[in-house]
């Protein structure tokens, strides 16, 4: 989903522009958080599940770099959707070129972390990859001209709230900010996007009113932080039909009499 759908101009909600237009075959109401699981966390996919499903959520993204759960008996036992995820983490995108093409087939979601100019505009210039993660950290940074590569390639830009819910002082302040900045690129060039609180820890999960609560801060109207959440499931369920048997490569569909 875009910024522009529920924000006018530049971040602030307009009269006309709140509402989510629903989609066909979409579930508009199913907000997902997107975690880090053992070991690239401190706690188990399980544990991730169970606690999201407590928090009000109806899925987790489990993002991983390495080994990953097994994520059908996860779903059993929390109840919610568990989404096979892996973040491709690397230092220059020559390294993080070689992991996506080795890694697409086999993930539902694959995103890039990003931080540097160079990993953020390789990642938003591929459209095989799904999400943006952490584009400002560590010094990272957006400007209209990746905004606008994003949104032609469909790419996801992370609205990463975590610095703001675990850091303080001067930090804090620098985490705001970076929202902020971002949040006004991503609705000018009409990209695409998603929310996350970025929980490396099952403690580290907020509800989705917290998360609310924290856009507020940055000047997101509800509505935005909502369709962020949702964008994950959204991801997930086009990820999984192009996977599935109806399509025959990537792009081509089966025809009803196709063999």
């Amino acid at each position: 989903m875009r910024l522009s759908t529920v924000l006018g101009g530049r971040g602030r909600a307009s009269d006309t522009d709140t509402a989510i237009p629903k989609r066909p075959g979409r579930h508009p109401s199913r907000m997902y958080e997107a975690v880090h699981a053992h070991p690239d966390g401190d706690s188990t996919a399980a544990r991730f599940a169970a606690t999201a499903a407590h928090l009000g959520y109806e899925g987790v993204v489990v993002r991983a770099q390495e080994a990953t759960p097994d994520h059908a008996a996860v779903r059993e036992a929390s109840g919610i959707d568990v989404v096979d995820a892996v973040e491709v983490v690397a230092s220059d995108p020559e390294r993080a070129s070689g992991a996506v093409g080795g890694l697409r087939p086999d993930h539902t979601l694959l995103c890039v972390r990003g931080g540097t100019d160079r990993l953020n505009r390789f990642a938003v210039e591929n459209d095989r990859i799904d999400v943006l993660t952490q584009p400002m950290t560590d010094g990272g940074d957006v400007n209209h001209v990746l905004a606008n590569r994003a949104a032609e390639n469909g790419v996801r830009i992370e609205f990463d709230f975590g610095p703001v819910l675990r850091t303080t002082g001067g930090k804090r302040v620098q985490a705001l900010r970076n929202l902020r900045k971002l949040r006004e690129l991503v609705a000018d060039a009409d990209a695409p996007y998603v929310v996350s609180a970025n929980a490396e820890s099952h403690l580290e999960l907020r509800a989705p009113r917290e998360l609310l609560a924290v856009g507020d801060a940055v000047g997101f109207d509800p509505d935005t932080v909502r369709v962020g959440l949702r964008e994950w499931s959204v991801l997930a369920e086009r990820n999984r039909h192009r996977q599935s048997e109806s399509f025959i490569g990537p792009g081509v569909e089966r025809g009803r009499h196709d063999g």
